[in-house]
């Protein structure tokens, strides 16, 4: 009896890997920072490098919709462009004023960066964003000639 060969060792380190692997390591320079807080040491510039927020890509029928976690961000901190097949969301969050001693701080602030590579079929002229409960949704819509249609089957 044969057993079937697996070949996907490769495919784990996709294209699409290499973000997360930023983001971890954007997490574990922070968390450097966070537990080292001397002055007058200097921490590499990625420490302070923008972070991805949280996101989810959905893929409709008629668009493609990316849902981007930004709690108390106002839609002015928030630039939503379109270049070259590549969607980039980018802000900032920045710092409130306390009157208290921050005994924790776990949310993130500064830059955030999110791109991501459309496809082809991606009608980058009809892209559309909205910002509700602290959920950014941004819609961007299939060419008309790329979505899936029957085919008739004659004979």
């Amino acid at each position: 009896m044969t057993l079937p060969e697996r070949r996907d060792r490769g495919a784990a380190w996709g294209p699409f890997h290499f973000h997360e692997l930023q983001e971890l390591r954007n997490r574990m320079d922070q968390l450097m920072h966070a537990t080292f807080p001397f002055p007058g040491v200097d921490f590499p510039e990625s420490a302070i490098e923008a972070w991805a927020p949280l996101a989810d890509v959905e893929d409709t029928e008629d668009a493609y919709l990316v849902e981007l976690e930004l709690p108390g961000v106002d839609k002015d901190q928030i630039t939503v462009e379109v270049t070259d097949g590549e969607l980039d969301v980018r802000g900032e969050i920045k710092e409130k004023a306390r009157t208290g001693v921050v005994r924790r701080h776990t949310r993130r602030i500064g830059q955030f960066d999110y791109r991501t590579s459309l496809p082809p079929n991606a009608d980058t002229e009809h892209v559309s964003a909205d910002l509700t409960n602290g959920v950014l949704t941004v819609r961007v819509p299939k060419t008309e000639q790329a979505r899936p249609h029957r085919i008739e089957i004659t004979g």
